[in-house]
């Protein structure tokens, strides 16, 4: 299914199951002669190996690059199994890309090569666009447990550029793979630094507030991202006592409901829980140290939130004429079992959103969690105001 859109911004997606289908829509509906670059985020539904072989028999020439999701935003809305994607052009854009491998074995070092390079060719690439207006997309394996040492390493080498992106994979926490140079891989994330003529804002949203109920961590894994004490008690055992459960009612939609959240730099950031373990320990989407403080957090209106971010985007770039968005899976949770989806789905589609379901967002330097996390692209002055 294809939509049409101005200028060199192009979104699309399809629901066909069959790959050469939904590579065929998918096509048609972003496909530009002069991409600068074309991303797609799909569901691991797929034959990503026939889906893989269909994308490369169409993007002949084109940049493209992806990752698979827990979800897909698309111009109608909220779906699963399905793929949505989106194309940038020039003039309004440049862009170049890196794929990095090996997650577990990234270094600070290889991070500011990485960086270095990109840097060096997008500015040959970008002669006479203005040198300040750049942001960066990182698509990372939502598995690979290093997030936050590839993420640190890049935004260190990246000085005034800002960032932003997502932990990709599916429902069930078992697939995660992006997509460059024509391949689905796992352990690989890709990097993308984009410059354009016109105004974007970068932004991370959620909906939650402290409480004062408090706990510290007393025994955790930071690798492995397991807490299994919290102030001396099995982590599990005594999350459920703050929130007024018993361990064995824990579920996806309790953590979805009933986050943490730690602060860092006068701001909370939330943390949120993947699963309870057999040993009553908890599995968190992000790295937790031993003597963190942990806030339980409230929940405010979803909707109501969502509006007001997108008050915000207008108030300083007007209607976006494409929001890349990064929605971690928890908050699709939520909206199921609030009966939300479709409105928030509504709100989405009337501001151009195309984004993916995540397993953590990045913003800055910083890997969070529950949030709506992305970059909103504006029309510019030569589209008169909005």
């Amino acid at each position: 299914m294809s939509v049409e859109t101005k200028a060199c911004v192009r979104r699309g997606f399809s629901r066909a199951r069959d790959a050469a289908e939904a590579a065929e829509q998918l096509y048609n509906s972003i496909y530009h002669p002069e991409s600068a670059l074309a991303v797609f985020f799909c569901s691991t539904d797929y034959d990503l190996h026939a889906l893989e072989r269909q994308l490369n028999e169409r993007f002949i020439g084109v940049p493209l690059i992806g990752c698979t999701s827990a979800s897909e935003i698309t111009p109608a809305g909220y779906m699963t199994g399905s793929i949505v994607g989106f194309s940038l052009a020039k003039p309004d854009f440049v862009s170049v890309s890196a794929s990095i491998q090996s997650l577990r074995n990234f270094s600070i070092a290889d991070g500011h090569d990485i960086v270095r390079n990109l840097r060096l060719e997008l500015d040959q690439s970008s002669e006479g666009m203005p040198t300040d207006n750049a942001f960066a997309f990182l698509m990372i394996d939502g598995l690979c447990t290093c997030e936050e040492m590839v993420l640190s390493a890049i935004a260190s080498a990246l000085g005034d550029i800002p960032m932003f992106g997502g932990a990709g994979g599916g429902l069930t926490f078992q697939r995660s793979y992006v997509f460059q140079n024509g391949h689905f891989q796992s352990d690989a994330a890709v990097l993308v630094l984009v410059r354009t003529r016109l105004p974007f804002k970068l932004f991370t949203n959620d909906h939650f507030i402290s409480s004062g109920t408090k706990m510290v961590v007393t025994e955790a894994d930071p690798v492995s991202r397991i807490v299994s004490e919290i102030n001396a008690e099995p982590a599990g055992r005594e999350y459920a006592r703050l929130v007024g459960l018993e361990v064995d009612e824990l579920s996806p939609m309790i953590f979805a409901t009933h986050p943490v959240v730690v602060k860092v730099g006068g701001r909370y950031y939330t943390r949120a829980i993947q699963k309870v373990n057999e040993d009553e320990s908890l599995t968190f989407f992000c790295a937790i140290d031993k003597g963190i403080v942990l806030t339980v957090a409230n929940g405010t209106d979803l909707l109501e939130n969502t509006r007001a971010l997108f008050d915000q985007i207008y108030s300083e770039i007007g209607l976006p004429q494409l929001v890349i968005g990064c929605d971690c899976v928890l908050r699709a949770l939520e909206l199921e079992e609030k009966r939300l989806t479709e409105a928030v789905g509504r709100l989405f589609a009337r501001n151009n959103v195309i984004g993916f379901g995540t397993f953590g967002e990045q913003y800055q330097a910083m890997h969070v969690n529950h949030t709506f996390t992305g970059a909103a692209i504006g029309f510019g002055a030569r589209f008169g105001s909005i």
